[in-house]
């Protein structure tokens, strides 16, 4: 079994590889009209979403071997469905043909401080690897694959990104020709949203792409959450796009925006492993909270991750 410094090892390699191939980044999911194939990675047996970094890294696996459906289950779960996990084709190296996703789980225990003799409460992170298959990857999975992609006809239904934004409550005031997120201050004011009209974005969804990076920085100081200012656009990164996988929005190819942070996001993953576990789950639960608003109780249910079979 690998120690949790080789599991983190291990996960940050598949994503910095990504990152340096160019291309959509891990985070971006590229758009589907099949169903089956739109959205973030759901388990198949249980029906919720993968969260943390799970979605990361079956995105990477996804790219590599070329699959398309978004139902994912471990080998048990898919023959409890009925379906059988085909066998490892020749060119593909073993040990590489299931995907190896993470548990990440934060633990807490009872340590004595040496300067107080005090009893003090130490958290660390338990990580627990399983093996997930792709439905692609199933004989008998068919109500899970995407078969054939319906011809689309070019329509976004961006309400259910309305629906979202609005029910945040957030104060989000248009003008303007550059996006921010004008935090609290001391003495009073700001907590607020600036937004160009949507008329001045190029294409429509680039708008609520901007909408919920900055309702991620919104998010920050309702979470408690602290870091640098690069850390906190990779967080508003993930998340966003994880939001947008959720309300259908496709994601943009254009890097832009983030182009400038990309080699420090190397950089920074390189240097501490654990990064890119804190940052996703980070991203993730900001994903959570900001639709949560929007959410209905059976959407809101708990993450995949915890639930492992």
């Amino acid at each position: 079994m690998p120690s949790q410094t080789e599991i983190r090892i291990k996960i940050t390699a598949q994503i910095i590889e990504a990152l340096e191939a160019g291309g959509l980044p891990p985070w971006r999911t590229p758009w589907a009209s099949h169903p089956n194939g739109r959205g973030l990675p759901v388990n198949a047996s249980t029906g919720r979403r993968y969260s943390g970094i799970n979605p990361l890294i079956l995105q990477v696996s996804a790219r590599r071997h070329g699959f398309r459906s978004k139902f994912w289950a471990t080998f048990n779960q898919w023959k409890d469905l009925g379906c059988s996990v085909m066998a490892r084709p020749a060119h593909v190296a073993p040990g590489a043909w299931g995907t190896t996703a993470i548990l990440y789980k934060p633990i807490s225990k009872t340590e004595i401080d040496k300067k107080t003799g005090q009893e003090k409460e130490k958290a660390f992170p338990l990580l627990r690897t399983f093996t997930l298959f792709c439905a692609d990857q199933v004989t008998g999975a068919g109500a899970w694959q995407v078969q054939d992609e319906p011809v689309h006809d070019g329509f976004i239904d961006y309400e259910p990104a309305e629906i979202a934004i609005k029910a945040t409550g957030a104060d989000i005031r248009h003008g303007g020709d550059r996006a921010c997120y004008r935090r609290p201050a001391e003495g009073g004011g700001g907590d607020f949203i600036m937004m160009p009209h949507k008329f001045l974005f190029e294409m429509e969804r680039e708008y609520y792409a901007t909408a919920m990076h900055e309702l991620a920085h919104w998010s920050e100081v309702r979470l408690n959450w602290t870091g640098s200012y690069a850390l906190g656009e990779l967080r508003a990164e993930i998340a966003s796009a994880y939001m947008l996988a959720e309300l259908g929005v496709p994601q943009s190819d254009d890097l832009s925006n983030c182009q400038s942070y990309l080699s420090w996001w190397v950089s920074a993953l390189r240097e501490d492993p654990a990064c890119i576990l804190r940052i996703s789950t980070g991203a993730s639960r900001t994903a959570d909270f900001v639709l949560g608003f929007s959410r209905s109780r059976e959407d809101a249910e708990e993450p995949e991750e915890a639930l492992v079979g």
